[in-house]
């Protein structure tokens, strides 16, 4: 069996030799990069394509919230851990918002780390018993409510934005001018709450809208 390839995003070298440990030790995970920082994770990541991206939040330079934002707005598809000492639960629902597919603390037994590496390389999302169990039905009965706002028109304009399809398409498709599309581009832009494109797709991805993108 193919190993899940890991890389690990942590200031501390001899942290990450105990997280490569760990997560070897059980022969279905490789960790394949290593980086101190944010900038060096992200271009590890371009060089080495790895299936699950493990990543601190406080560094130097930019943190993991601003690499997660950084590596999503790259490929929506990206799945990246959070693993961090700073566990509230306003972080918690922050790095899920951005895209990471799980959250663990370093406060919670070693081997949730490896558990939540397994479920993130499956498509599932994870956070670990210790942290506040209501966060991640918080954050995707907030997201749900934002789906439920919009119109017809405007989820089937928000689904084919996520699959790929340019405005034009979109107008051609359902047969609408390219001012109409414009219009409930701002619309569904608003509603939703997302940044860009990449974010679009992402919380297309997490609620089903369109399949899972595979590298």
């Amino acid at each position: 069996m193919t190993p899940i390839r890991v890389m690990l995003v942590d200031d501390h070298p001899v942290v990450r030799t105990g997280y490569r440990r760990l997560l070897e030790q059980g022969g279905d995970i490789a960790v394949v990069a290593e980086a101190g920082n944010g900038e060096t994770a992200y271009g590890l990541y371009q060089e080495h394509a790895p299936d699950v991206c493990v990543t601190d939040l406080s560094m130097p330079g930019i943190g993991g919230l601003e690499l997660l934002r950084k590596l999503i707005a790259r490929d929506a598809g990206a799945r990246v851990l959070v693993f961090s000492m700073h566990d509230t639960p306003q972080l918690i629902a922050r790095a899920f918002e951005g895209g990471a597919c799980g959250f663990v603390s370093k406060q919670a037994d070693p081997e949730h780390l490896v558990d939540a590496v397994r479920a993130a390389h499956a498509g599932r999302r994870y956070l670990d018993p210790h942290s506040a169990p209501g966060v991640l039905q918080d954050t995707a009965r907030m997201e749900a409510q934002r789906l439920s706002s919009l119109s017809q028109r405007e989820f089937e304009i928000f689904r084919l934005l996520a699959e790929g399809r340019s405005a034009a398409d979109c107008a051609r498709l359902l047969h609408l001018s390219s001012k109409t599309v414009a219009n409930h581009q701002t619309c569904i832009k608003e509603k939703l709450d997302v940044p860009g494109p990449a974010a679009l797709v992402h919380l297309a991805l997490r609620n089903g809208v369109i399949e899972q993108i595979h590298p």
